[in-house]
């Protein structure tokens, strides 16, 4: 039987936090950051938490390494 592998790209944007959920980095924080104001340049330096359904899969595709 072959084993479950992780999900090599959830892995690397993902991390799971010691209560099992989900965070991630926010979008829109690469580029173009002159025309977004501070408060929202600002709201975007925040992880973000998945949803229950989202969270489900993405701790799905990590289950092996945890």
């Amino acid at each position: 039987m072959p084993k479950q592998k992780t999900h090599k790209g959830i892995k690397k944007r993902f991390t799971v936090t010691a209560s099992g959920k989900a965070k991630h980095r926010k979008a829109f924080r690469g580029h173009l950051l002159s025309g977004k104001s501070g408060k929202r340049k600002r709201n975007l330096r925040q992880d973000g938490v998945l949803d229950n359904y989202q969270a489900k899969t993405v701790l799905e595709a990590l289950r092996p390494i945890l």
